[in-house]
């Protein structure tokens, strides 16, 4: 009883006022005394350390929005690694130094313990790591490098004897282990030491399996620190976590551990207790039928088999209501996706009748498009109809005046004396200007007609004209000079003008110009 009290006493003061409260000042917000006291007493720094851990656990800082931060923080994590776990690394199996299962428990020591006393008992056995020691009640605590020294330390200092106490070592228990039940078959050591990584440092996570080496649904999880432990326990309590793709949450409980390996040795029995000495006055043995021993006993199996039997009905009812529960979910998760598809079949639609409205749209206003350059292009077609009209009928015009005053010319040149011979040119050719089909009209085309008078010009700068439209183009010279020098002296002075000689008409700057309207 006493053991048991001063562990749970020792266990409950330390934790709360070393780790619980320095790592309070820590995150409360404590940056400079919380952190560093927390610290201090948390990791059992000397006497000190705890008070200076009571002193960090009562730091200023608003607690709400550390929560806030720290849960916003922790759903960044869970955010991290909600993605596929088809593979996995495989878990480190080296032991980690100074782990919280290496932890031991000094009990029935004497007030006036020293911690050099204790680091100088236990160091023959390896290095020494958080050291605790509690006078009023007279226990310590420490932490071994490793598991099997620590094994060692226990089997051999447990039960010495010092200053007339005999010195009771235990491990001390993983106060930040806790239990995971309800996990699926799919769940394994790693994606259990990954899925609770986000709460804080891992010492070791394992499933539990039977002897077939299948899964019982439920693990162990030793975090570092006690404070993640609590996290996880809180959060996975108020909310449903879940490890796979199953809809099955998991369920956290604290772990009561149990020692299976030493036991309960009988000089751990209180003695000095009255029930001590009636209950061992008799041994084992069988009891005889019919007696008052055997109907008592068999009472006693009567009613284990009684509570055996509703177990297993209880585990029976139990299982058909988790394979109903499994078929509902199932079921729900169908609508649920369906419903998914039909959300998606009816954003599809609606995204597919947005792009034919689109396209319609655009094949309207491409017909438009289309509508506006034919008709654009009906109207410039329409206009350069209408200016080759206006240009023919032009041509037309020039050409009928030119017949005139050509049979105006050959009307006056006839009773003319001196100049040039005039009669030389045909009447069929002055009455034919610019026709070559014979004097019929207008040309065939407009083309045809510029296509001569350009051969006109270059025939007349080569040093005169080579055909009949040469000389009519003489004749139009002819009377624009005549026109210069007047009525009376149209057809007398030929040989002294500027048309006399050859050698003349070569000069450009003399020469007349053809295209003049007259």
């Amino acid at each position: 009883m006493k053991m048991s009290d001063s562990m749970d006493g020792g266990m409950d003061n330390t934790m709360s006022e070393g780790m619980g409260g320095g790592m309070g000042g820590g995150m409360g917000g404590g940056m400079g005394g919380g952190m560093g006291g927390g610290m201090g007493g948390g990791m059992g720094m000397g006497r000190g350390g705890g008070m200076r851990g009571g002193r960090g656990g009562r730091g200023g800082g608003d607690r709400n929005m550390g929560n806030r931060s720290q849960d916003d923080r922790l759903m960044e994590r869970i955010m991290a690694i909600s993605g596929p776990t088809h593979e996995l690394p495989p878990q480190e199996t080296t032991e980690k130094k100074f782990s919280g299962r290496n932890r031991l428990y000094i009990g029935n020591l004497t007030n006036d313990v020293t911690e050099e006393e204790i680091q100088q008992m236990f160091q023959q056995y390896g290095e020494i790591s958080e050291l605790f020691v509690n006078k009023e009640k007279n226990f310590a605590f420490l932490r071994m490098d490793y598991r099997v020294n620590a094994e060692k330390a226990k089997h051999e200092l447990d039960g010495t004897m010092r200053k007339g106490r005999a010195l009771k070592v235990r491990f001390a228990p993983h106060s930040s282990t806790i239990k995971i039940k309800n996990l699926t078959p799919w769940i394994s050591n790693e994606l259990l030491e990954r899925s609770f990584s986000v709460f804080g440092e891992i010492e070791r996570a394992i499933v539990i399996v039977d002897d077939r080496g299948k899964s019982t649904g439920e693990g162990i999880v030793e975090f570092c620190r006690k404070p993640s432990a609590q996290l996880a326990l809180r959060k996975c309590t108020e909310g449903c976590y879940f490890l796979t793709a199953s809809l099955r949450p998991v369920v956290v409980e604290p772990f009561e551990q149990q020692d299976d390996v030493d036991g309960y040795p009988d000089k751990n029995l209180p003695r000095k207790n009255p029930e001590f000495f009636k209950a061992r006055d008799i041994g084992p043995r069988f009891a005889q039928l019919g007696s008052f021993e055997h109907e008592y006993g068999t009472r006693w199996k009567q009613l284990h088999e009684l509570y055996k039997q509703k177990e297993e009905a209880l585990k029976r009812e139990m299982a058909m209501e988790e394979e109903k529960l499994e078929a509902q979910m199932e079921f729900a998760r169908y609508e649920h996706e369906t419903e998914l598809l039909r959300e998606q079949l009816r954003m599809r639609e609606a995204d597919r009748e947005r792009q034919k409205r689109e396209w319609e749209m655009k094949e309207r206003q491409a017909e438009e498009q289309r509508t506006r350059e034919e008709e654009l292009r009906r109207r410039q077609q329409e206009e350069m109809a209408m200016r080759i009209r206006r240009q023919e009928e032009e041509l037309h015009r020039r050409q009928q005046e030119n017949n005139l005053f050509m049979q105006e010319q050959a009307i006056r040149g006839g009773g003319g004396g001196g100049g040039k011979n005039y009669d030389s040119v045909s009447n069929s050719d002055r009455d034919g200007y610019g026709q070559p089909d014979g004097g019929s009209g207008m040309p065939v085309d407009p083309k045809s007609f510029m296509d001569a008078y350009n051969t006109m010009d270059r025939g007349s700068r080569g040093g005169g004209y080579n055909d009949d439209r040469g000389q009519i183009m003489d004749l139009m010279d002819m009377r624009v000079d005549m026109g210069n020098m007047g009525g009376g002296g149209r057809g007398g002075g030929g040989g002294s003008g500027r048309w006399q000689g050859g050698n003349d008409r070569n000069r450009q700057d003399d020469y007349p110009n053809k295209r003049r309207r007259y």
